[in-house]
């Protein structure tokens, strides 16, 4: 799974999240830095309003929660979501001794992102692309 911290400088590079059924995602409160939810029809849905889109929590007896503002929520995006995200940059990704290496083309040259873990090595590389795009 994606790091936090990633997913972090991912949302602040720019990365739009729209929810979808399956989407992982934890909450910007202190007490919920190690809980980490997932969108369902069934439990928890994106409901959208005049006033913005929110997630809906639907039968939680957990908490007294009800819905939070997609403001409130940080997408931890899955590993396939960062190769999407990638579109025709995307080259490869290769397994290396201890690590994991993305490569992408991007303004006409190659570059590689590494990292132990994949979706943060796509994260890597997906934030390159944002850099790119500012």
């Amino acid at each position: 799974m994606i790091s936090t911290d990633l997913a972090l400088e991912l949302r602040n590079a720019g990365l739009v999240w729209h929810p979808h059924s399956g989407d992982r995602f934890q909450l910007d409160e202190p007490e919920f830095e190690a809980d980490v939810f997932t969108v369902s029809e069934m439990t928890i849905e994106p409901r959208e309003y005049p006033t913005g889109r929110i997630l809906a929590f639907n039968g939680t007896t957990e908490w007294a929660l009800d819905s939070v503002a997609l403001e409130e929520a940080l997408w931890l995006p899955h590993e396939h979501q960062l190769r999407e995200l990638l579109r025709g940059a995307f080259r490869a990704l290769r397994r290396l001794a201890d690590t994991h290496e993305v490569e992408i083309f991007v303004a006409g040259e190659l570059r590689t992102f590494q990292h132990p873990e994949p979706a943060d090595a796509y994260a890597l590389a997906v934030l390159e692309l944002l850099r790119r795009i500012e």
